[in-house]
């Protein structure tokens, strides 16, 4: 499917747009197919289309991915650093959440932008979309 009119499909791209690099593109929020265009509209709402290529973002469905695996590895980092300090220095209470609470707001805010945008672009980029079972349209 050509995209001339700005929409989903990208077969004609590479004549056209240079290949982005995925991950670049992705977190820094850039547009999947030119590499230039903002991503985002607000900090983490999609925009409508790119600026730049005109490539219409409806087909930009990230769901709860970006969600479960800022949850699992920033988790999983606060949680390991927490034990090592309780463990090794014994800390009073009110340092833990005066650490932990903060540190892991700020990871988490700038992990899910980054892996939302990455998302986006890796989907655009492998032609990701739901599922359907043969002989459906």
């Amino acid at each position: 499917m050509n995209d001339s009119a700005g929409n989903r499909g990208h077969d004609g791209d590479t004549a056209i747009w240079a290949p982005v690099d995925p991950v670049k593109a992705g977190l820094s929020g850039r547009c999947p197919r030119c590499g230039e265009g903002r991503l985002f509209r607000g900090f983490l709402a999609v925009g409508d289309r790119c600026g730049n290529c005109r490539l219409d973002y409806s087909f930009a469905d990230a769901g709860d991915g970006p969600a479960v695996f800022v949850i699992l590895i920033i988790g999983f980092v606060v949680v390991g650093l927490a034990l090592w300090m309780e463990v090794n220095h014994n800390p009073p209470l009110w340092l833990h959440f005066m650490l932990w609470i903060p540190l892991t707001l700020v990871l988490s805010l700038v992990a899910l932008r980054a892996a939302k945008g990455l998302l986006i672009v890796l989907q655009y980029r492998n032609r990701a979309a739901e599922g359907r079972l043969d002989g459906q349209p």
